[in-house]
């Protein structure tokens, strides 16, 4: 692939991670993607031919990285704090998209995962390496419940997300930061 054409397959996937944070996955439309990437229809199927479905699995895909970096980034010797600066930067993006932009993939997951099962497989990707990279922080400290603990706080992360969108409101994450750190 050109790097003309690798610029526009990354363009097309950007707005479309963008989109379906924002509207879902029903809310997001292929003219807007093309409008929105300021590229020609023949260059979605060229580089997607699976359509929508294969676009937004290589979106929910690339969303993954910001969230897993800021896991690995953590003090793995501080757990509670690993965690709080994830709720912190999640906190910190939600309040600055004006509470729309939670978690990037929860909305399509909710969705499309009974129904979809290319986007499912990419959701349900996203949130095993979410999942495995909070393990390393708890493993790192000796904990044997680290498999059971990292999902709990993932699941606790996601719900305190949902409850801050829908309150427009950093209370629920504050909460859910604070069992978090009795929990580790």
């Amino acid at each position: 692939m050109s790097a003309k054409g690798a610029e526009t397959k990354q363009r097309m996937i950007e707005a479309t991670r963008a989109s379906i944070e924002r509207r879902g996955y029903f809310g997001t439309g292929l003219n807007q993607i093309l409008a929105d990437s300021d590229t020609p229809r023949g260059s979605l199927y060229f580089h997607f031919p699976g359509g929508k479905d294969e676009l937004v699995a290589a979106a929910v895909t690339r969303s993954t990285g910001s969230i897993e970096a800021a896991i690995q980034a953590a003090d793995i010797t501080d757990p509670a704090a690993a965690f709080t600066g994830l709720i912190t930067l999640l906190g910190d993006r939600l309040e600055e998209s004006g509470w729309v932009c939670g978690c990037p993939i929860a909305t399509v997951a909710l969705e499309v995962a009974g129904e979809n099962d290319t986007v499912q497989r990419a959701c349900a990707e996203v949130y095993d390496r979410w999942t495995q990279a909070l393990r390393v922080v708890l493993r790192a400290t000796g904990r044997a419940d680290a498999d059971d603990l990292a999902v709990a706080l993932l699941a606790l992360v996601e719900g305190g997300l949902v409850l801050a969108q829908a309150q427009r409101s950093r209370a629920p994450l504050d909460s859910v930061s604070r069992v978090a750190r009795t929990m580790l």
